[in-house]
């Protein structure tokens, strides 16, 4: 998807908003538009009609919570990730409740170029906005210090126990005991599309291309 270019101190940015609770979004969207050289120029409430309207829209930035369905209080990470690849010129700023270490470093892992708590000042969101949309990473303090130590310890971000949420640790689970997506989905009460995109990651994260081999690995070196 070709970007829209910008140019001149008071080029406008471009902005998507995607949000499950519409009265956030009306607040959000009043809020940036007494900033000068920002529009929001569409939003979205869930991932199923996010990718649509990203492509049909062109923002420059994305704002983007995580949680996008009660199901799961991450789907928004493979949103994430579809964005990152086929809009890559709609950069992806995480806007979202949740805080939680894992969270915010497999959002980098899936292409955000920032992550931010809602509890954020407006005039630090705007500032964020503007950092991300010139290319660089915006992070909030509690974020950016999860990157740094996850930078500065034995493994930084490509060590697999490192790299592995919750989910996928669970999901490695029911994979070692024979598991089937369809089931896996059951248990857990989410889509074989949901398990599909956790098996594609945890395979990533091993680097292998067989389930049985990611068992075999993950074994080794003490995931399950």
């Amino acid at each position: 998807m070709k970007g829209v270019k910008v140019t001149g101190p008071m080029a406008e940015i471009r902005i998507v908003l995607v949000d499950d609770h519409p009265i956030f979004r009306h607040g959000l969207r009043t809020m940036l538009a007494r900033e000068v050289g920002l529009k929001v120029v569409d939003e979205a409430a869930d991932a199923a009609s996010a990718l649509s309207v990203v492509e049909r829209s062109r923002p420059h930035v994305v704002l983007l919570d995580l949680r996008l369905s009660h199901a799961s209080e991450s789907d928004g990470l493979a949103l994430c990730r579809q964005l990152s690849e086929q809009c890559p010129d709609s950069r992806v700023l995480v806007l979202t409740t949740f805080v939680e270490d894992w969270l915010v470093l497999e959002a980098i892992k899936q292409g955000a170029k920032g992550y931010v708590a809602k509890d954020i000042e407006p005039n630090e969101l705007v500032s964020a906005i503007r950092a991300v949309h010139r290319g660089n990473g915006a992070f909030d303090a509690h974020s950016a210090g999860v990157v740094v130590h996850s930078l500065n310890n034995g493994h930084g971000l490509d060590h697999p126990v490192r790299q592995m949420t919750p989910r996928e640790r669970e999901i490695l689970g029911f994979l070692a005991r024979g598991f089937s997506n369809v089931t896996i989905g059951q248990r857990l009460y989410i889509s074989e599309a949901t398990v599909k995109f956790h098996v594609g990651n945890v395979m990533r994260k091993l680097r292998v291309a067989h389930r049985t081999e990611a068992v075999y690995v993950a074994s080794k070196i003490g995931l399950v």
